[in-house]
């Protein structure tokens, strides 16, 4: 069924790229805009500049559920990403454009399970500015934290290897790739020679994935040393601005991806986390909180995951680096350290 507006929808594809207008994509851009995208070489196709284009937005992953609000007869759909909150661009989640053909019905994904897309009467967004709370039991791949509902066999699994592949049989080859780090699946049956049965949207049958690289989301909030242990498998990722996977990623993503794989929605953008997480003193601050960086007047624009506890002044985090188009782990140099706004935990 082709997207419609008012109605939800989900992503069928590993990684899609939500733009911020139909005209604004660039020659550059085809490998991401195919009806399977392939992502890995669009980044491997940009240059410095272009990996840094304002007009990519944020990605959204296998199983992530969007509101349609507006459909053109060429293919491209406006959504709103309900799994991605941005108070300051709409209360449901982050605006943007997407191909049609990167969405299938919520129905297709497991039409025995509740619908995925329903975050419950508050919304996928955190509440500021007090810490990320976990979701009730059984809110599922979009609620705003753990979802540990139901029995073992059923509970929700998230991908847990940097990438992995679903196949057609337990045996069989590939049937969808570039499955990333912090992607949701349901599982369909048990495993079989290593292989888990999962349902994914937009096919009939469950695909199979490698039972290792899968891990269920778990009940209870996670330490925050977890989840920098998370982020700090991404080090050295290419940077791209608006990139929120194993494939590239900017600083926000960095954060929203990493306690993603633990079942907490943050909000994607910087100042919108800042707004959703509790400030701590500084030189109280501990491995896994995070810092906030602004300029004098301006809005947050970065953020960093603390990496180590503060030293006579010295203070070092890990982040998705502009100026490197890497994610880097550092002591904070002198321009950072001018603008730092403070810690906050999650």
């Amino acid at each position: 069924m082709a997207p419609q507006p008012g109605r939800r929808a989900v992503v069928r594809v590993p990684v899609a790229t939500l733009w911020t207008a139909p005209e604004a994509v660039r020659p550059i851009d085809c490998p991401a805009l195919a009806g399977s995208p392939d992502v890995a070489a669009w980044i491997a196709g940009m240059d410095r500049d272009q990996l840094v284009g304002d007009c990519v937005l944020t990605q959204l992953l296998l199983g992530e559920p969007v509101r349609v609000t507006e459909t053109r007869p060429d293919g491209w759909v406006r959504v709103v990403a309900l799994g991605q909150p941005a108070a300051k661009l709409g209360a449901d989640g982050y605006p943007g454009w997407l191909r049609a053909a990167h969405l299938a019905d919520p129905a297709d994904a497991d039409p025995s399970s509740p619908d995925p897309t329903d975050v419950g009467p508050a919304g996928p967004a955190l509440s500021g500015p007090g810490p990320a709370a976990p979701a009730p039991a059984g809110t599922g791949p979009a609620g705003p934290g753990p979802a540990g509902s139901g029995s073992a066999a059923d509970a929700p699994l998230t991908v847990d290897v940097a990438h992995t592949a679903l196949r057609a049989e337990p045996d069989g080859d590939a049937a969808l790739t570039g499955v990333v780090l912090g992607t949701r699946l349901t599982p369909a049956g048990p495993p079989v020679d290593g292989r888990r049965p999962v349902r994914v949207p937009g096919r009939a049958d469950p695909l199979w994935a490698t039972e290792d690289d899968l891990v269920p989301l778990p009940a209870e909030r996670p330490e925050a040393e977890k989840v920098l242990a998370v982020a700090e498998r991404l080090r050295d990722l290419v940077y791209v601005w608006g990139g929120m996977s194993t494939d590239g990623i900017d600083c926000s993503g960095l954060v929203h991806l990493a306690w993603r794989r633990y079942g907490i929605t943050l909000p994607r953008d910087a100042d919108d986390q800042a707004a959703a997480t509790s400030r701590v003193p500084l030189d109280a601050e501990r491995p896994g909180d995070l810092y906030f960086f602004a300029r004098p007047g301006r809005r947050i624009h970065h953020v960093g995951i603390v990496s180590a506890e503060p030293r006579g002044g010295r203070r070092r985090m890990l982040h998705a680096c502009y100026l490197t188009r890497r994610v880097v782990e550092e002591e904070l140099p002198a321009d950072r350290t001018a603008t730092l706004v403070g810690a906050y935990r999650v």
